[in-house]
């Protein structure tokens, strides 16, 4: 069969998206009008005759609010508006599932796509300049059926979201019958049960299916793709017109007699039918804009909503023309990829990077100020703000006020040559998050030797802000680390980052970020109990589903009553390690082959580098890079167990292994002498700069980094392994026996690649450049996933100028130790102890939590009481 011609190729998408126009129902309502809004300083166009200039300012100690109001009444309005699950989205997708059925995946996928853009109900909010939600109102969350639906059944049936103590959402008695209704189609259908379908209960015992999971890929189990950054440059470059020549000219040189190749013409069929819908969906704004512009009494806002109907218009097809139109574009292909999957940790990349030169063009060019391009970005924060993401309840305690979930918006760092690349949007971004003070987007900036003093200054101070953001990457270890995985040094110095500390090429790779959170505390205990769990009873009566009740849940690794030496248990770890990382490695594989088969996404794929040269889907390996990024948790509480042992059994021989081992199994009850002297400074702890820990913390990483090494994924790339928990430490520490670093039971255990924090106290005491010395012995390189260092100062620490630029060493020093990122809390533990004891006086306080920022009375209380536990630094010293 000879290739096709472009007319060709037309006409076959033609004939396609006809079918689906006759087969799909008009939508019931297409717009949803919120009335006419007030003017404010700047309008759409920009163009004021004065510039302000703006310098480093001394945000510390202070609430700011926006200097523009109209960001200022929709944050109001934001905050005003009760969080709700809106079920639009998974009726629509249900509808199309049943329209579809019998199409092959990827066109299905495409159509289901293409009917929610055509039929969702849209909105023009009051005030705002940029448009564009994720098939959700304002603080609505969407339900994603396809993924997972006996978890939205249960929660309405066994713990209904408007009875949640935290993250609580709002359901109509209408949404809650749609829902239901549709529960009988799902069953069978969905990536859970596939996964499950693929694996033996020998092979998920360990994970979050089990009832003490070693290891929780909960992310990709029950929701969908994320964590990626879409190639901006590419969208931004040539638009959507661009992208389909491309596809168009890929399937003019098909040669169909080439087996391989009529699976890439099904591909490259079904992203035209998306592009197809996408014009539509940024059209139906542009309508509705329009539409609300004749309506309009007040002249400037007739003309913001006709700006916003003209740039909608122009990026549904062609490339930007200038920075408006630019940051339109940039917003909404990012939601769309929302609305396609649900997947955490979608990300904006390189924000001062990619929209630089349409800044650039527009300042030379006398068409804009840096007033209405400040406005422009507070505008796009909050509309990323206002996006939600509805999570079960037992992950709604442990990650609560998550919002959407990811969306990190990084600035800073050097362009391809390794120059510095601060500008004009650098600067202009910090100030506008020290204006909203949101938790979303989540906010980051790359720090380098060679950043401007002024740079450095300017990211202290909007930390000091207290908002714990942005948090900070180091270019001279992420630069390296990303050489390490393979890619370009033009690529690795272009790196960008995704949720909360991934690495990642911006655009070029789908590297399975979080892919799993692995317990390496629960692995030891399993090591020197023979693998068993401390507590475990043949009863297990708390955890009535665990595979290893009674036995052993691991293989049997011999005991700590009977091991003679250190090596002995280190031998122990080692072999649990391997098999635990085998079983995570196995169930992560079967949820990439769920997605690939049954959620292909063509629509990412479109924004994600090489997937259209190679003719395959971002979840069939379509990327240029693919990874997959599993973090090891928990590693001051392995090293800290490890000083235990070695020091107190096998060095002092104070106790012995059988003694300590009743010390775990009692939870400290009758050995309080012994647990007073663990948590003691008489014993070896990690985070002290003391080598004695901190080689043991180290060989813990390094076993588990080198069993995750050895993998390869689905999509034909490796995976590569972090070290970080989020706030995951603490519902680890929930089905945890007491460890022998001093923790009790169900106590939260360490966090990232900091010290152990205890109900006793903090194990770290030689304060904070002692703790950052030990965080940066690990071998950060290997994580190519990531790693994470939380620290918190008072604000006393790093007030005024002194403490200001003691801040700025502190983190030079760290990152000349090659630690790859850090961020901070500036807040006291009585101010927390307070927050906690009366909520109504703090509404706004916000926390650093540990990949994101939320509003601290709005967390669980085991997640209040975890970071009141960590240690808060008065000095640098």
């Amino acid at each position: 069969m000879q290739a096709m011609d472009a007319k060709q190729v037309e006409e076959l998408v033609s004939k396609i998206m006809q079918q689906m126009s006759e087969g799909s129902r008009p939508s019931t309502a297409t717009a949803a009008v919120f009335g006419s809004g007030d003017q404010s300083k700047l309008g759409a166009g920009g163009n004021e005759p004065f510039d302000k200039v703006y310098g480093i300012m001394d945000y510390t100690g202070k609430k700011l609010g926006s200097p523009f109001p109209r960001i200022n009444k929709i944050l109001q309005r934001i905050f005003d508006t009760e969080r709700y699950v809106d079920d639009e989205r998974a009726m629509l997708a249900t509808q199309a599932y049943k329209m579809y059925d019998g199409d092959p995946q990827i066109i299905k996928q495409a159509k289901i796509l293409a009917h929610v853009l055509e039929n969702v109900k849209i909105a023009i909010h009051d005030d705002e300049l940029l448009v564009g939600e994720i098939a959700a109102p304002c603080r609505a969350s969407s339900i994603f059926p396809e993924f997972s639906y006996n978890w939205i059944v249960d929660e309405m049936k066994n713990h209904p979201w408007p009875k949640r103590v935290n993250d609580k959402f709002e359901l109509t008695d209408e949404a809650e019958r749609n829902l239901l209704s549709i529960a009988e189609y799902w069953k069978g259908k969905t990536i859970e049960e596939y996964v499950l379908n693929l694996l033996s209960d020998e092979e998920t015992k360990g994970s979050c299916v089990g009832a003490k999971p070693v290891f929780h890929p909960n992310l990709f189990f029950y929701g969908g793709v994320g964590h990626i950054i879409p190639r901006y440059q590419v969208i931004l470059g040539i638009g959507y017109g661009g992208l389909k020549n491309k596809i168009i000219d890929c399937m003019t040189k098909l040669d169909l007699t080439v087996p391989e190749n009529l699976e890439k013409r099904e591909f490259y069929v079904a992203q035209l039918i998306v592009l197809t819908g996408v014009k539509n969906y940024y059209m139906r704004y542009a309508n509705l804009a329009r539409e609300m512009a004749a309506k309009e009494t007040d002249s400037k806002r007739k003309q913001e909503l006709l700006t916003i109907a003209d740039n909608c218009e122009w990026v549904s097809e062609n490339p930007p023309r200038n920075f408006y139109e630019a940051i339109q574009l940039y917003y909404m292909a990012t939601s769309i990829i929302l609305i396609e999957s649900n997947g955490q940790g979608v990300s904006y990349g390189r924000f001062d990077q990619v929209l630089y030169p349409f800044y650039e063009k527009d300042m030379k060019e006398g068409k804009t100020n840096k007033e209405f391009v400040g406005e422009l970005i507070e505008n796009l924060y909050l509309k990323i703000f206002e996006q939600m993401r509805l999570r079960d309840h037992a992950t709604s305690e442990l990650n609560t006020e998550l919002g959407i979930g990811g969306p990190l918006l990084l600035v800073g760092g050097c362009d391809a040559e390794g120059n510095d690349a601060t500008n004009d949007l650098t600067y202009l971004a910090l100030e506008a998050h020290s204006h909203t003070q949101t938790p979303d987007p989540w906010f980051a900036v790359r720090w380098s030797e060679n950043s401007p003093w002024e740079y450095k200054v300017k990211v202290i101070n909007s930390i000091c802000v207290g908002t714990g953001q942005p948090k900070i990457f180091n270019d001279e270890g992420i630069i390296p680390n990303c050489l390490n995985a393979g890619r370009t040094l033009a690529e690795s110095r272009d790196y960008a980052v995704v949720g909360c500390v991934e690495i990642d090429s911006g655009g070029l790779e789908y590297g399975e970020h979080d892919a799993a959170y692995f317990s390496m505390p629960k692995v030891f205990e399993l090591a020197i109990n023979d693998g068993r769990c401390i507590d475990c009873t043949p009863a297990c009566s708390r955890f009535a589903k665990c595979a290893g009740a009674g036995g052993s849940l691991g293989p049997k690794t011999g005991s700590l009553a009977n091991f003679k030496s250190i090596e002995e248990v280190k031998k122990a770890y080692e072999i649990q390690m391997e098999y635990w990382v085998e079983k995570m490695v196995t169930f992560i594989n079967a949820c990439e082959i769920a997605h690939a088969r049954l959620k292909p996404l063509p629509y990412a794929s479109l924004l994600i580098e090489d997937c259209i040269a190679n003719g395959k889907d971002v979840t069939a390996g379509g990327a240029r890079y693919n990874f997959t990024g599993p973090q090891g948790i928990g590693v001051g509480t392995v090293a800290d167990s490890l000083c235990t042992i070695k020091q107190l059994i096998f060095e002092g021989k104070k106790i012995t292994g059988a003694e300590l081992l009743k010390a775990l199994q009692n939870n400290w009850k009758g050995y309080e002498a012994l647990y007073t002297l663990i948590n003691s400074d008489k014993v070896h702890h990690f985070g002290n700069d003391d080598d004695y820990a901190d080689v043991l913390a180290r060989y813990a990483t390094d076993v588990y980094c080198n069993e995750v090494d050895k993998y390869k994924n689905t999509r034909g790339g490796i995976y590569h392994p972090g070290i970080y928990s989020v706030s995951a430490n603490v519902g680890i520490g929930r089905v945890q026996g007491a460890t022998p670093d001093g923790r009790l039971a169900q106590e939260a255990v360490s966090n990232c690649v900091g010290p152990v924090h205890t109900v006793v106290g903090c194990h770290d005491v030689k304060g904070p450049t002692a703790m950052a010395k030990s965080a940066a012995k690990l071998d950060h390189i290997r994580a190519g996933n990531g790693t994470l260092l939380n620290v918190r100062f008072s604000p006393a620490c790093v007030s005024g100028e002194t403490g200001r630029d003691n801040f700025i060493h502190y983190v030079d020093d760290y990152f000349q130790r090659k630690g790859l990122h850090c961020q901070f809390n500036i807040v006291n533990r009585a101010t927390l102890r307070d927050a906690q004891a009366h909520p109504e006086n703090y509404p706004t306080l916000l926390v650093r939590v540990a990949g994101y920022s939320a509003y601290f009375t709005k967390l669980s209380r085991e997640l209040q009481d975890d970071l009141i536990g960590r240690n808060e630094y008065d000095s640098f010293d």
